[in-house]
């Protein structure tokens, strides 16, 4: 072998330990990649604005892959998680589903049962309502005849909402001021749904079907909304 062959020969063997030099460089910075990032999951990001309260489905999220280690122990990574749930706060478009963002709708308890009535969405909800709320249901009624007065009534006290509906317009029957003549006006209310026992069901839908109005006040937090006997009913001549 004479000198050129020989040189030859080195570069070969040079360019053989280059080559494998570089194979495990590459496979070094794999091994690194691969230990920072780790194996995939799936999370679902929100394909749009949820409000509230609002019962969750499918269809408002899409399907993402993400390395595990680079998500929340709360991120929901199952979407049969949401059944049943609503959003607990606003809910933004392009957000992780987390399971602090979801809380299970209210169910009714072993003797109750749902009824749902219109409430007037100008005196009776203002949009502070939500289900998990507790409210006092108000109704007041018309005297039947002279010997009567008008009277203010709280038929249920700490009533669960259970479910608000939407906005809805609806037609009112109120007493023209001239001539106390029944006119119609347009106006919008809200299905609002409760979980009673069978005697307060019975009483909202008394109330629903023959009382002038019928209003909701919110409970505070924490208070059982409990009103003194001697405080429900009300007619004006108490306060004269």
């Amino acid at each position: 072998m004479n000198s050129r062959q020989r040189r030859g020969v080195i570069l070969l063997v040079v360019s053989a330990l280059c080559a494998v030099g570089a194979f495990a460089g590459v496979l070094s910075v794999i091994h690194d990649v691969d230990s920072k990032v780790g194996p995939e999951t799936t999370a679902y990001r929100l394909k749009q604005d949820i409000a509230p309260y609002k019962e969750l489905t499918a269809d408002q999220f899409e399907k993402v892959d993400m390395p595990e280690r680079w998500l929340s122990s709360t991120a929901v990574t199952r979407l049969g998680e949401i059944r049943g749930k609503i959003a607990v706060t606003q809910l933004k478009k392009g957000s992780l589903l987390q399971e602090d963002m979801i809380v299970s709708r209210p169910q009714l308890k072993a003797g109750q049962q749902e009824i749902a009535i219109m409430i007037d969405a100008e005196t009776g909800v203002a949009g502070k309502i939500d289900p998990g709320s507790k409210v006092n249901i108000y109704a007041t009624f018309k005297a039947e005849n002279d010997k009567q007065r008008d009277q203010s009534k709280v038929i249920v006290q700490s009533a669960e909402v259970i479910d608000v509906g939407k906005l809805t317009p609806i037609d009112q029957q109120g007493a023209n001021a001239s001539d106390n003549s029944a006119v119609r006006r347009q106006g919008e209310a809200v299905p609002i749904t409760f979980a009673l026992g069978a005697a307060d069901a019975q009483r909202v839908a008394y109330a629903e079907s023959f009382a002038t109005h019928v209003r909701l006040a919110l409970v505070a937090p924490g208070s059982d909304g409990a009103v003194p006997p001697g405080d429900r009913t009300y007619t004006l001549d108490e306060d004269k």
